[in-house]
């Protein structure tokens, strides 16, 4: 008995923090002609924390919004508000620079961009935080949003540097 007691009494820091790691603490209520990335610019949240804190719920095609349903927005420590609307001919250096941030973190703040930095299109909202925010992938392993929407237009399709134009 004595040694139950001691094993739950480990455990319940462990325990409470998966519980407070999935803690909604911010919602938004789901409006006609809403997508993904108008709700995520619109209450500042990336893309990629907006499929995180729903995967299972919003798909990888963000085309199963429900008019009237709520949907998380970020998770108690785990939640970037800090973000950045992605413009044609950007890349992850001009994002990075204008946040103040480095590459670095950009990267572990949007796992889903990928290293070329070639997957980022027009309309994504980044987090763009000087910390590291956003919550882990998935526990199947798989990165949501790292695809460009078919209606999508790539930030900088060339692969072009903007400042590099001849």
């Amino acid at each position: 008995m004595f040694t139950q007691a001691i094993a739950v009494i480990l455990a319940l820091p462990f325990v409470a923090q998966l519980v407070s790691a999935d803690t909604c603490t911010r919602y938004y209520t789901a409006q006609p002609n809403d997508i993904c990335d108008s709700i995520s610019a619109a209450n500042s949240v990336s893309t990629y924390q907006l499929a995180v804190v729903n995967v299972g719920i919003i798909d990888e095609d963000c085309d199963n919004l429900v008019v009237g349903q709520s949907y998380c927005l970020g998770w108690q420590g785990q939640d970037c508000s800090t973000t950045y609307v992605v413009k044609a001919g950007d890349d992850c250096d001009v994002i990075a620079t204008a946040a103040g941030t480095n590459d670095t973190i950009l990267y572990e703040n949007n796992p889903q961009i990928n290293d070329a930095c070639s997957n980022i299109y027009v309309g994504e909202v980044l987090c763009t935080a000087n910390t590291v925010l956003v919550p882990p992938a998935p526990s199947s392993g798989t990165v949501p949003a790292t695809s460009i929407p078919a209606t999508a237009t790539p930030a900088n399709p060339d692969g072009d540097l903007p400042w590099c134009d001849e």
